[in-house]
């Protein structure tokens, strides 16, 4: 019974050893992937404030203004142009 019962105890302390390493094993590759997910969020935010940039300067009105009379060939009109509509 005693032998039983040594037996069942080294069994179990093997056990619970190869299931700490699987664990420590197993937080290592998350802390990895985590690490890579970061880094990969932290990339896309610099991106997003660069897009954000870019945005923010093709949508100044003095670029759109400068656009619309180069290409486009719009310009204000003159007094004589202008029509007031009153209800």
């Amino acid at each position: 019974m005693m032998r039983l019962l040594l037996i069942l105890l080294i069994v179990a302390n093997v056990a619970s050893a190869l299931l700490v390493v699987f664990a420590r094993h197993e937080h290592r590759q998350l802390f990895v992937q985590l690490n890579k997910l970061q880094r990969e969020r932290d990339e896309l935010n610099i991106e997003f404030g660069r897009l954000q940039l870019e945005q923010a300067t093709w949508a100044e009105s003095n670029r759109i203004d400068q656009v619309a009379r180069e290409r486009i060939g719009m310009r204000f009109p003159e007094g004589a142009e202008t029509v007031v509509i009153r209800p």
